[in-house]
């Protein structure tokens, strides 16, 4: 049994992703009428609204689109992870997701910097996050 992270886990809609990223895959929900990829998952397809999909694999790669490093904490439960890098990623073969760029490097970030799909334990979970691909 897959465990969900306790945030994720009463959304029915959502929890194949979270099952999927505790096996370290990331997954996107395609549309079977019109071949529109979504996050996040949802019950309908948000182009043409369509209750039938299926879940896809990911390669998990892509492209910086934007970022911000966030240098003070949002709450008490954030102070001892600051700073980190809050990104917009564009996928290669998926929309633009918002998440963490991780990593030694991390601080080092640029725009259209390459990255791939790495997996963080998280509250029992595991969540996607993504490090720079340097050559």
């Amino acid at each position: 049994m897959t465990t969900i992270p306790k945030f994720a886990a009463g959304n029915a809609d959502s929890k194949p992703y979270w099952e999927a990223a505790q096996q370290g895959r990331l997954v996107f929900k395609k549309c079977l009428a019109c071949g529109q990829i979504q996050f996040p998952p949802r019950h309908l397809c948000p182009k043409c609204w369509s209750d039938r999909s299926e879940w896809v694999t990911s390669a998990g790669t892509g492209r910086v689109y934007s970022y911000s490093i966030v240098r003070r904490a949002p709450s008490p439960a954030h102070a001892g992870k600051v700073p980190y890098v809050l990104a917009v990623v564009d996928l290669d073969d998926a929309p633009r997701m918002v998440t963490n760029i991780v990593g030694e490097d991390a601080l080092g970030v640029k725009i259209g910097d390459a990255v791939k799909v790495v997996f963080e334990a998280c509250d029992g979970g595991a969540i996607p996050q993504f490090q720079r691909a340097l050559k």
